[in-house]
């Protein structure tokens, strides 16, 4: 989790608390990228709760509740519902289930 945390205040630092209404935080795990593979439900979850956490620390509670933060890292049609059904998880960074209309439609009707 370090590297998140030091990759989001980077990412962040210049950003102010009325600039953070126009940012979406995306979190894909690094062995997911470009794999096939995806974290399970609870894992992404894990991850996304300390993203909020520490966004809350950083700015303060309300902007935590109202930052959106999705899941990138090989959602697809068979995962996306239980991916989304996550409290923290806000949407998903689809990539190449993005390519195949029907699988991208069957996320989006998720």
């Amino acid at each position: 989790m370090k590297i998140i945390k030091n990759q989001l205040k980077g990412c962040l630092k210049n950003v102010s608390n009325d600039e953070m209404k126009n940012i979406v935080v995306a979190y894909e795990p690094v062995w997911a990228i470009g794999t096939g593979k995806n974290a399970t439900p609870e894992q992404a979850e894990e991850v996304h709760k300390f993203i909020r956490e520490l966004l809350s620390k950083m700015y303060n509670e309300t902007i935590s509740k109202n930052t959106r933060i999705i899941y990138g890292g090989s959602m697809k049609p068979n995962n996306a519902r239980e991916l989304l059904s996550m409290p923290n998880i806000n949407g998903g960074l689809v990539g190449g289930a993005s390519l195949d209309a029907k699988s991208f439609g069957e996320i989006c009707n998720t």
